[in-house]
């Protein structure tokens, strides 16, 4: 297990930013951590990465205490925080080399060498930090976040600022690390974590609400839609007095939506329509919730 999170708590004043959450995260798994703004996210990781400390529970990384031994466990993690801290001042190879020497990498200009290589840092290594587009920073961050090869990584937000271009780059990178690392990471564009991702942990008001593969998740949601097609032009009675079903939307005389919380008996009652009334169905297709649909039931006001 490479991170173990037991009932960890952080209050601020008389705010409980994270209560009580709990989980676990596989070696060579990449999981995204979701939730809204203020959710505790960010609180979570950096009591991870020993940058903060709980009023309670336990943050385990490979096997190690973080509260116990910080340092030991800061050698195991790679840590792209929100807030990307960079010397602007500084040269990109010079900002990493001084990042290796903090980690005492002893082969350092070849581990320099291949880490721009891999973010895709190539055009831009020769310039000063202050130089760069947002973009290209970030890419400096997960840079400094790999250069001692750890065996975990917390990413929060690690496409911020990036082009369509450049995220779909960085989504590559993160999903060639997660084949021998641990990925942690957080991000407000789902459609990033439905690409890189097979489990989800999603957090709202400090609480864990979620902790699933993505297809369970999409599952659960109650509501499911059929898309159904018909060679002949169908009464809108016939379909509207199924049962099961929550609403009927009529898209084209051959066209119709219907949105059910049971998926298999609606089908089961479409295929028994059509025998009954000698129809015949071109096609016949549900779609189970998105992730966007998930994560709104969970973190939506009531």
């Amino acid at each position: 297990m490479s991170i173990e999170v037991r009932d960890l708590t952080k209050i601020y004043g008389e705010q409980k930013a994270i209560d009580t959450i709990s989980f676990k995260v596989n070696n060579a798994e990449i999981v995204g951590f979701l939730g809204p703004n203020g959710a505790g996210k960010s609180t979570t990781m950096k009591i991870i990465t020993g940058y903060l400390h709980q009023n309670s529970g336990d943050a385990i990384v490979c096997g190690i205490n973080v509260k116990e031994k910080p340092l030991e466990t800061k050698r195991k993690i790679g840590y792209l925080p929100e807030a990307n801290p960079l010397y602007y001042d500084m040269y990109v190879k010079e900002y990493l080399g001084f990042v290796a020497d903090i980690h005492e990498i002893s082969n350092k200009k070849q581990k320099i060498d291949e880490i721009i290589s891999t973010v895709g840092l190539t055009p831009e290594r020769k310039k000063k930090i202050s130089q760069l587009s947002k973009g290209y920073k970030q890419r400096v961050g997960l840079a400094a976040s790999l250069i001692h090869d750890p065996e975990v990584l917390i990413l929060d937000e690690p496409t911020t600022g990036l082009d369509p271009n450049q995220i779909v780059e960085i989504r590559e990178v993160i999903k060639e690390l997660g084949k021998n690392k641990t990925v942690l990471f957080s991000s407000h564009i789902l459609q990033e974590v439905e690409a890189i991702c097979d489990r989800v942990i999603i957090i709202n008001k400090g609480k864990l609400v979620a902790d699933n593969t993505l297809t369970q998740l999409r599952q659960q949601q109650k509501n499911n839609i059929i898309q159904v097609a018909f060679r002949e032009i169908v009464d809108p009675g016939m379909i509207q007095g199924l049962k099961k079903v929550i609403s009927v939307t009529r898209k084209d005389d051959l066209h119709w939506e219907i949105e059910t919380d049971d998926i298999t008996d609606v089908k089961k009652q479409l295929l028994e329509l059509a025998l009954q009334n000698n129809l015949n169905i071109v096609s016949l297709q549900n779609e189970s919730g998105t992730l966007e649909d998930v994560f709104r039931s969970l973190t939506s006001e009531l």
